[in-house]
């Protein structure tokens, strides 16, 4: 234990520069929203101006958004038709995607933002209703130190090698197996 600190810490003192980060969250665990709500709660409390996209969910609101959406500093944007897999529409899919996205670009470009929730961004890429390479192109022109946090699950190869920081979450045990619905301010 004691050598992985050692480690760890001469990689801290090694550290020299800032930059904006690219953090993905991925896997079949949960918690990934969480963790990138998590960051945005720590990003107000340093004062920084924030924003959000949730590409999959619709009209029900959650926790997050109840809280979030109406705290200074937040830029909050629900861009998805609910879980649309279920649709069989892929044209409306795919025009709803594209949308949300050209409303995320312009958070990319917003000096203001120090950090943007890009949340459950994997989804339309994984259907094929977002290019990889445009999501990508846009992520590299973004502000130098605006942080970016993406999640969902199953993200491509070509994002996982993009980002600077990428954490995998999966499943040990979930309530929902045992017949437990979700909760409110636990999993919604």
């Amino acid at each position: 234990m004691q050598r992985k600190k050692v480690v760890v810490d001469a990689a801290i003192d090694r550290a020299d520069r800032d930059q904006g980060l690219l953090l993905l969250l991925t896997g079949n665990g949960k918690g990934k929203s969480s963790s990138a709500f998590g960051m945005l709660a720590r990003a107000l409390g340093h004062g920084m101006q924030v924003g959000v996209a949730q590409f999959i969910k619709g009209c029900s609101t959650t926790g997050e958004e109840g809280f979030f959406r109406h705290q200074p500093g937040v830029c909050w944007h629900v861009l998805g038709d609910g879980f649309t897999w279920e649709t069989q529409n892929l044209a409306r899919d795919t025009e709803t995607a594209q949308r949300g996205w050209a409303v995320a670009r312009e958070m990319l470009r917003d000096e203001s933002l120090g950090l943007v929730v890009l949340d459950e961004l994997t989804y339309p890429l994984k259907y094929g209703w977002l290019e990889v390479e445009t999501i990508l192109a846009d992520l590299a022109t973004r502000p130098p130190m605006q942080h970016v946090v993406i999640t969902g699950r199953a993200a491509p190869e070509a994002l996982i090698n993009a980002a600077d920081t990428v954490a995998e979450l999966r499943d040990i045990k979930h309530a929902f197996r045992d017949g437990v619905r979700a909760q409110k301010g636990v999993d919604l």
